[in-house]
């Protein structure tokens, strides 16, 4: 994503936002620091990507996941040194 000083912000604010309406979003730094990012309205809300229960019904966990492996695990512990 192309970060904008905010002096060329300012010089070139309706060049950028057609740029950023157009699907170009932008950020605009002072001194380095980063201070907004442009986006079109109609951006998806990133967000929005995140939401439980997206693998419902597509994935299965056994009763006794917490327990796989402990076979291993447990004799690794048993064992004289």
């Amino acid at each position: 994503m192309r970060t904008v000083d905010i002096d060329e912000a300012k010089t070139h604010l309706s060049r950028l936002i057609e740029q950023a309406a157009a699907g170009e979003p932008f950020v605009i730094a002072e001194a380095g620091r980063l201070l907004v990012k442009v986006v079109p309205i109609d951006a998806p809300d990133r967000g929005a990507e995140r939401r439980l229960g997206f693998l419902a019904g597509r994935a299965e966990v056994p009763d006794d996941f917490d327990r796989m492996g402990a076979a291993p695990i447990e004799s690794m512990f048993e064992h004289d040194a």
